[in-house]
């Protein structure tokens, strides 16, 4: 699983987000306002020229199979709601298939999927999809432009379903369709949002959602038998396997290559890291400690590239309702006695960096980060006699310690390793931490309804600091103790900070960064959440029988299999070398 849920896509939960394969359908290149890659054959969804997306360029023959070892710290439920961020990183990409891809690796690179092309209107508040003609749902029916709208439109019915607050946040008024072309219209300029709605929002089938359970409870029916236009169907599901078999009426012609996909269900790293160094398993998603000797040095087959692309943070109720967590005194004194950097050498192995208080990530986004604020406020480097000082503020100190429990997922042995360092280093200045390793499943419910003290939680990247600061820090994505939020489980509320939220997609590139910067302050003022490492996007990688992976010079799609929808483009990709004989 991604390191914190798919907010799912996981949750790549706020509007953005946070990742190409040849597309071979002709279509007619729009003239939208982005720049876009697109697959062999394929025409650009943009106004710029179109390149391959594809890792190889030729085609492949078809066969051979991929196993997949992505911890998930649990078994398998067999759910597959693209709407479910507990579920959906089994389902995007797999079976359900976003209007656009765009590459967070790329430069926001966009690959035509279920859209041929796009073209805004010139105040950028309304755009028009040409929506792929002659695509098969996987039971055989026909996908029209209906099923897009009606997507879109399930989102605004069903506020539990719209993961990217796109009727509520970014300002969607309508989406129609008609002939073979949707319509969206926004309130504001909604460019900002196009990562969101054209590659987050996995295209649902109406004939499927909109009657019987899915019609009754979208946003929490199971979807146990997936219908959609992707690579793969499932075919079986069982606790501790989900057996992805190719879709034979796939619309990308010769697609995918690999035949079969066995995703075994992990409770912990260290049989899934067995099966990658012992190549058992091809493609790994998590954390390997000493990763030279224990899986590299094991085969010249086995390789890892592992790029950051958003934090792993310390997540504190920020609620009223947990009078510790909400004091900005607790939260200043944790922040300022943790050591980042020792955290990330020990915890995480040296494999990921340590993050910084203001939540951007280096040096992926250096133009957005104010390092002088950070040293201002003294989270340039752990200071425990301060953060003993603000304790005590709050009435507390060793002698009459704080008490608080962090929620973890179990089987992260990394975060575990984190954790072990985070309380070890609290301790002095009077918390004392206690670890909640929980299910998946368990641990989901509590991030989302707030049930907890503290969380470590890995948010999702975007294009830009934007994306994973929105979903952080909006208060319209997040809600009250004990429901549901889709991202902002901390629950932190500041409407000056929403209102730079709103101002953001209007603005022009240098506004936008200084708003960036302003936002960032509060991450520095306000203490909401606690960055700790860089989120890595966990990518082991074997070359025995299996080619056509994302690498550092042709990165094609963000390459762990927990990200969604890209896990969806290294699908198309991959392909089998003994199959080629």
């Amino acid at each position: 699983m991604k390191r914190g849920g798919s907010i799912a896509v996981l949750l790549a939960v706020s509007l953005f987000a946070a990742g190409c394969s040849s597309a071979s359908t002709a279509g007619t290149t729009s003239t939208g306002s982005s720049s876009a890659s697109a697959g062999a054959g394929t025409p650009a969804v943009g106004s710029g020229t179109a390149t391959s997306g594809s890792a190889t360029g030729a085609a492949h023959k078809k066969g051979g199979e991929v196993t997949i070892a992505n911890v998930g710290g649990q078994t398998w439920s067999c759910q597959f709601n693209p709407f479910n961020p507990a579920v959906n990183q089994q389902a995007l990409g797999f079976v359900y298939e976003p209007l656009v891809f765009v590459n967070v690796l790329k430069n926001q690179a966009e690959t035509p999927m279920l859209a041929t092309s796009y073209k805004w209107n010139a105040t950028k508040t309304s755009i028009v999809f040409d929506i792929r003609q002659g695509v098969k749902w996987s039971d055989g029916q026909a996908f029209t432009a209906k099923d897009v709208a009606f997507t879109f439109n399930l989102l605004k019915k069903y506020p539990g379903t719209d993961l990217y607050a796109l009727w509520t946040g970014a300002g969607m008024k309508s989406v129609t369709a008609a002939g073979n072309q949707v319509t969206m219209t926004f309130a504001g300029p909604a460019t900002t949002y196009f990562f969101n709605f054209a590659n987050q929002v996995g295209i649902v089938p109406e004939h499927i959602f909109g009657t019987g359970a899915g019609a009754a409870a979208p946003d929490t029916w199971a979807d146990p038998n997936p219908v959609g236009t992707g690579p793969f169907t499932v075919s079986p599901c069982s606790a501790n396997n989900i057996q992805y078999l190719a879709n034979p009426t796939y619309w990308q012609t010769g697609k995918p290559y690999i035949q079969k996909v066995q995703y075994p269900a992990y409770l912990d790293n260290g049989p899934a890291n067995l099966d990658l160094a012992n190549g058992k398993a091809q493609w790994g998603s998590q954390f390997i400690p000493s990763i030279k000797t224990f899986y590299l040095a094991k085969s010249s087959d086995n390789h890892t590239w592992s790029p950051p692309t958003s934090n792993v943070s310390l997540y504190p109720n920020n609620d009223p309702s947990h009078p510790a967590t909400s004091k900005l005194a607790v939260r200043q004194a944790i922040a300022l006695a943790l050591d980042r950097n020792q955290v990330a050498a020990i915890g995480e192995n040296g494999q990921q960096p340590a993050a910084n208080q203001s939540g951007i990530v280096l040096p992926t986004f250096e133009k957005y980060y104010d390092a002088a604020a950070v040293t201002a406020a003294g989270y340039d480097k752990p200071n425990a006699t301060k953060a003993a000082a603000l304790l005590a503020t709050a009435g507390y100190s060793p002698s009459n310690p704080l008490n608080l429990s962090v929620i973890t997922v179990t089987g992260y042995t990394d975060w575990d390793a984190s954790l072990a360092v985070i309380k070890q280093q609290l301790a002095p200045i009077g918390i004392n931490i206690t670890v909640e390793d929980l299910a998946q499943q368990s641990y989901n419910t509590k991030l989302y309804t707030g049930d907890f003290d503290l969380a470590y939680y890995g948010s999702a990247g975007g294009p830009t600091p934007y994306q994973e600061l929105r979903q952080i820090l909006y208060s319209k994505n997040s809600a009250p103790i004990g429901k549901t939020a889709a991202t902002n489980f901390e629950r932190y509320s500041n409407p000056a900070v929403d209102k730079l939220m709103d101002q953001y997609p209007a603005a022009d590139d240098a506004t936008q960064v200084s708003i960036i910067k302003q936002i960032s302050l509060a991450m520095i003022k306000d203490v909401p959440v606690i960055p700790m490492t860089e989120n890595v996007d966990w990518f082991q990688y074997n070359t025995k029988d299996i080619d056509g992976w994302p690498t550092p010079d042709n990165p094609y799609s963000q390459p762990a299999a927990f990200n969604v929808p890209d896990v969806g483009q290294v699908l198309t990709t991959i392909y089998s070398k003994s199959a080629q004989n």
